[in-house]
């Protein structure tokens, strides 16, 4: 049982009366806004020397479910956490902040001065970039950005040296990792990806969740019976596919075909950012893919349970027309991007046609051939005879080859010949990936969590990284790394409900890396 000094918490919704009060009565306050997910001296020291610099000393911490260090961080609660900094003399008052950045924070306190340590003194190693919109927040109201904190300790770095919060085999992989790759090279390679210009082609796909629980059977027809509790919408497919990738480039383009429906207009539009391009046609009495799940999230688990699934989808689409006027204009176009990622979900998008354009025109062309409940067993990845790079799953591959039982690393050996490929990935689910070079070499990683809410998307967000990596042509492991970490990043929201940002990422990559 915590006894905690109540009087030191302030409530977030209410603080900012309180801040007010204070600074009429011409008290400095000092502000000092972290995770601070393992307190060691480092921190004392910071929050120590800031609390030298005014009158009162507020420590806000940023609430468990904004911390963008991948799934499973923090290691300790929101409680624990304020209540080791409140249980600090230099500390006045503890605040949680449920926002994923300390803007709020700074609008709400307002202090004299904005401490962070010296490790934030150089603001082109902030991954999130938020120092400098930090600083800018601070001066609003007159008050100084300060450094504070000689002693310079990393609490990720004593967590994952010292304590198990990493599996066996990841925290094995990772420190090998780091030693070959630094995260500086990482970044170095992600930020390569903003000057790309990419094409995603392939199927549009609406995914609905509906939430129920389960009450039983029905008495007569011994069905099962829920009852509903609300509904979600995300775009799935291509523009799933291209959400995660629109965080990391400057340009890309979404070719494909919808039906007229308004309500899914209306979707799209709402939920594209202005860095996606859409190049869509809209086809009368051709109905949009909509994939219907039931699903039931029980007690306090964090994954879903799935119940039942409807697939609303023509077995013949788009039409002939369209498809001519589709592929006049990718002729016109296609050689102006620097790399084409086909999203084949097998629903009938792409023909011959267009996939002999995409063999023999893309300048760059990575490709997921997919199968699914409704082409289970007719879309091979193998119907293809050229990619620069690919990704698919153990299931596609053995289906590929008609081979239930064999060895996967020589199917995927069979399947990088049959098709040319610079690099490819296999996904293994929980078990991580298999990537393969042009040499022919192979490199075997982990999954980045075993938390796993809902592994929809899943394999989309680790397609969509790897194939920028591929494009850059950075190493195979590095590929194996950045969709690993964006695999892991979509496993833990439900479907394609937020896509993969690159801020986030490379946090999750600095958490991971760092030895």
């Amino acid at each position: 049982m915590l006894t905690k000094n109540t009087e030191k918490y302030l409530d977030f919704e209410t603080c900012q009366e309180v801040f007010a009060n204070l600074r009429e009565q011409n008290r400095k306050i000092v502000l000092c806004h972290g995770v601070f997910d393992l307190l060691h001296p480092g921190h004392i020291t910071h929050l120590q020397e800031a609390k030298a610099l005014g009158d009162l000393l507020v420590v806000s911490i940023t609430a468990a479910q904004y911390v963008n260090r991948g799934p499973g961080r923090p290691i300790f609660s929101d409680d624990l956490r304020l209540y080791s900094l409140a249980s600090l003399a230099c500390v006045d008052y503890v605040l949680l902040s449920p926002v994923a950045t300390a803007l709020e924070v700074l609008d709400r306190v307002q202090p004299a001065f904005y401490c962070k340590g010296h490790e934030y003194s150089d603001p082109s190693k902030d991954v999130t970039q938020n120092i400098d919109r930090e600083a800018e927040r601070v001066k609003a109201y007159g008050g100084e950005l300060a450094y504070t904190g000689e002693i310079v300790f990393s609490s990720t770095k004593l967590l994952n040296n010292y304590m198990d919060v990493l599996p066996p085999q990841i925290k094995s992989y990772a420190s090998q990792l780091s030693q070959q790759y630094p995260f500086e090279e990482i970044r170095k390679g992600v930020d390569a990806m903003q000057k790309l210009k990419v094409l995603v082609l392939g199927d549009v796909i609406i995914d609905e969740f509906f939430h129920c629980t389960v009450q039983g059977l029905t008495s007569k027809g011994r069905v099962i019976s829920t009852r509903f509790i609300k509904k979600e919408q995300h775009l799935g497919g291509s523009l799933a596919i291209a959400r995660h990738i629109a965080s990391f480039v400057d340009s890309v383009t979404v070719a494909g075909v919808v039906g007229n429906e308004p309500d899914i207009h209306s979707l799209i539009l709402n939920n594209i950012n202005g860095g996606i391009r859409l190049d869509l046609q809209y086809e009368d009495g051709s109905p949009t893919v909509v994939k219907r799940r039931y699903i039931e999230r029980q007690g306090m688990r964090e994954d879903y349970t799935k119940l039942f699934s409807i697939n609303y989808l023509e077995e013949e689409q788009p039409s002939p027309v369209q498809r001519q006027k589709l592929l006049d204009r990718l002729r016109k176009t296609i050689g102006d991007y620097d790399i084409v990622v086909v999203a084949d979900y097998g629903h009938g998008l792409l023909d011959t046609a267009l996939m002999e354009l995409v063999q023999t025109k893309a300048q760059f062309l990575a490709l997921n051939c997919q199968t699914n409940s409704a082409n289970h067993g007719y879309n091979l990845i193998t119907k293809y005879q050229r990619t620069d790079t690919f990704c698919l799953d153990l299931q596609e591959l053995r289906l590929a080859f008609s081979s239930r039982h064999g060895d996967h690393s020589h199917l995927l050996k069979r399947l990088h010949e049959h098709l040319g490929a610079k690099q490819g990935w296999l996904t293994l689910g929980s078990s991580g990936s298999l990537g393969i070079n042009a040499k022919g070499e192979e490199d075997l990683s982990p999954a980045m969590t075993l938390a796993v809410k809902d592994t929809i998307g899943a394999g989309d967000a680790y397609f969509a990284l790897a194939s920028l990596s591929a494009k850059l042509e950075l190493p195979l492991a590095v590929g194996s790394l950045l969709g690993n970490l964006a695999g892991s990043m979509a496993a833990n929201v439900l479907g394609n409900a937020e896509p993969v940002e690159k801020a986030r990422l490379l946090k999750f990559a600095t958490t991971l890396l760092k030895f």
